[in-house]
């Protein structure tokens, strides 16, 4: 398991920003070490653990990009067409098949027919798509003006030259890059090992779903919500159930999860009231990072080191829990996994709504996508904003981004866009 000592950040009371924490974070965070040799089929989503390095040139040779017929740019008349001898045939894969009365050699001052992916004849460096051609007399090709030499060639190498680095340590891998691996003839790659996550939710009033629900109780949705984002992000999860609102049975389930696994999160039980025991389990079997964030919705989250494993309380509202995920959650899993991070990219819209927030704090708005009479995208925000209206979720897009410095937001404002597909 990665390993962290309790003294790996400086713990205090006063209201820390995303980027503070996210930067803290990368800072201090060693990735897992143990490397993994996966087939490409096994490899999406997993994080390269080496430069992948192209053994060979790509494409390994001169081609045609397009059906048509190839020539030597200099046999080309330049203000009008050109009627050439078809000299040949060549179609992917093969060889070129000349005339009988000719040899290669002889194919100056001759058109070949050819197809898109086959070699270009020696010497041959343009070539005319078939539909821009006419067809004259028997055996010959008409060739319209305009082209450049090189026009419809693709040159060997000029995708990627053999020794140079195709894909970087640190990439979490995606189905483009797998096919690029498979292009240059590798057919497994080294990765990190997967994280392997616990989660549990707190409270004496959560019960899971398919159980009994007697009033006051409620049915846990942030267990499904985190394990479906984990999943995402490629991490194996364990899920722990629920516990109840005991100090002590909370404290032995974490130590217990961090001795097992990379990362501990729980969501629940991380505020100021008398029932929220997760903080104080976290400071006394552990180290405490900070416990409040400068962010809304999702303000209190405890962040600390148990058995040298990093842990996460996360709020006990499901869009708290969904924020803090996206731009808390997802960082620490980068930063275990040795992944390069990507901050989640903002689009940007016009607000379609009027809003006003404290400075200091970073303010996620959920919203729907609309366009105005101009075809203008526009933001407009969701009518109920609780952090614990899970259809604010299912109903909309994505967030309005407010940073810590906006105070104020007006109907036609410029303002960032992030979508919720983006956070994977």
């Amino acid at each position: 398991m990665a390993q962290l000592g309790e003294d790996s950040f400086a713990a205090g009371d006063r209201l820390m920003s995303v980027h503070e924490a996210v930067a803290a974070l990368f800072a201090r965070i060693r990735s897992v070490a143990e490397i993994e040799v996966v087939s490409l089929v096994e490899a999406e989503g997993r994080v390269l653990a080496e430069d992948l390095i192209a053994p060979i040139d790509l494409p390994g040779f001169d081609n045609s990009a397009v059906d048509g017929y190839a020539v030597r740019f200099d046999d080309l008349a330049q203000a009008a067409e050109t009627v050439l001898d078809i000299g040949g045939r060549v179609a992917a894969g093969h060889e070129l098949a000349a005339a009988k009365t000719l040899r290669r050699a002889d194919l100056a001052g001759k058109a070949v027919r050819i197809f898109t992916g086959a070699a270009m004849p020696d010497g041959m460096d343009t070539v005319f798509m078939q539909e821009d051609c006419r067809d004259a007399e028997e055996g010959r090709v008409g060739l319209p003006p305009g082209l450049s030499r090189g026009d419809n060639c693709r040159l060997r190498g000029e995708d990627i030259r053999a020794g140079e680095a195709a894909l970087a340590a640190g990439r979490r891998l995606r189905p483009e890059d797998l096919g690029l691996a498979a292009a240059l003839g590798v057919d497994r790659l080294s990765v990190r090992r997967r994280l392997k996550a616990a989660i549990f939710s707190t409270g004496d009033e959560i019960v899971s779903p398919g159980a009994p629900l007697k009033p006051p109780a409620v049915y846990d949705a942030n267990r499904f919500l985190l394990h479906g984002l984990l999943r995402r992000q490629g991490v194996e999860v364990t899920d722990l159930g629920v516990l109840p609102d005991d100090a002590a049975k909370i404290a032995t389930a974490l130590r217990a999860a961090a001795l097992s696994h990379d990362l501990v999160l729980t969501s629940g039980g991380v505020s100021t009231g008398e029932e929220d025991h997760v903080k104080a389990a976290i400071s006394d079997g552990g180290s405490l990072v900070f416990w409040r964030l400068a962010i809304k919705p999702g303000r209190p989250v405890a962040m600390g080191v148990i058995e040298g494993a990093p842990f996460v309380g996360l709020p006990g509202n499901p869009v708290a829990v969904f924020v803090t995920f996206a731009f808390i959650v997802r960082p620490l899993i980068a930063a275990l996994s040795g992944a390069r991070f990507q901050p989640l990219r903002a689009i940007p819209v016009k607000s379609g709504f009027a809003y006003q927030k404290k400075a200091g704090r970073r303010e996620y708005v959920r919203v729907v996508l609309t366009r105005d009479a101009a075809g203008a995208i526009v933001a407009e925000k969701y009518g109920v904003e609780g952090a614990a209206v899970l259809t604010s979720l299912t109903r909309t897009q994505g967030f309005v981004e407010l940073p810590e410095d906006v105070k104020k937001i007006a109907p036609g404002d410029p303002v960032n866009f992030i979508d919720y597909d983006l956070i994977r």
